[in-house]
Order: C-alpha cells, then structure tokens, then sequence
C-alpha cells in the first residue's frame, strides 16, 4: 500500500445528515418505478455528500492523490418507489479500516409527513486507491479519524 498524503484537517465532525429529493423521470423505468441501480447511486450521494460536508470529499482526497472506489455493494430492496415520490437517503458509517470504510444507509419514501415507507437498505465498502497508480492506498489519518468519529456518534 501507499502511503497517503495529509488531506486538510476537516472542522468538527457532526452527526451524517440526510439526503432528500424528489424522484425524476430519469430514474425510473417504462412503468414509473424507479430502477434498481439508482438506489446504489442514492446511497452513493448521500455518503459524498456527508463526506463533503465533514471536510473528507472527493475533492480533499484528490488534492492528496487519492480517491475513493466502490469495493462492494450489497442492496436490499423492500418496497416500490415510483415517479415523482419524495425520498430521503439516510447512511452511517459503519466500520472504519486503515484504507476502507463501510457504509450502511437506508432508502425511504415519504408517504405523508412524518411518515416513510423503507424502501432500499444497504451498504457501501468504499476503498482509498492511489489517483497516479491506481494501487490500494492509506486513508489519510485525519479522514479516518472523522470517519471513526461518525461511526461513534452513529452507535450512540
């Protein structure tokens, strides 16, 4: 493995938010249900975007060349979700490693305020990878200590 550069220190963790967003045409199939695949690349935002959030985004790895690639994903599917539904996309993290970190998260329909249908559930194992080499790299340690940070918050 590589060793990872510094990436700029992130500001104090909070707990991960929720992603929310109304389905659109494009994610649904011929009948108006929304396809399998993008509730893998809901779950995907909601992580990237949380992780922009705390200071450990694409971006800040890039500047340490490095970046982050799906290692596996594993989805669950529970109920329909249909076009121009409301979701919300909530992840934690669940595991962090030396250069992985799992994510689970969780796919919801808004029926009615205050009330949600499960619809997906799942989880991402995403791997720090060398941008130059394409090889397996360290996270750098002040990502991995906000991740670790998250996962504690998550459990509590």
């Amino acid at each position: 493995m590589t060793a990872a550069q510094p990436v700029p220190a992130a500001p104090a963790p909070r707990e991960w938010t929720e992603v929310r967003r109304r389905v659109e045409h494009v994610d649904t199939d011929a009948s108006g249900v929304v396809h399998f695949s993008r509730y893998a690349s809901w779950l995907e935002t909601a992580v990237l975007e949380n992780l922009d959030r705390l200071g450990a985004g694409l971006g800040d790895l890039a500047r340490a060349n490095l970046e982050l690639a799906v290692v596996e994903l594993r989805m669950h599917y529970h109920a329909p979700v249909r076009f121009l539904d409301r979701v919300r996309v909530r992840a934690r993290v669940e595991r962090v490693g030396p250069a992985r970190v799992q994510v689970s998260g969780e796919i919801s329909r808004e029926d009615h305020p205050g009330d949600a249908t499960r619809c997906a559930s799942g989880s991402l194992l995403l791997g720090a990878v060398d941008l130059p080499t394409g090889a397996p790299s360290l996270l750098p340690e002040n990502v991995r200590t906000t991740l670790k940070e998250c996962s504690v918050r998550a459990q509590r």
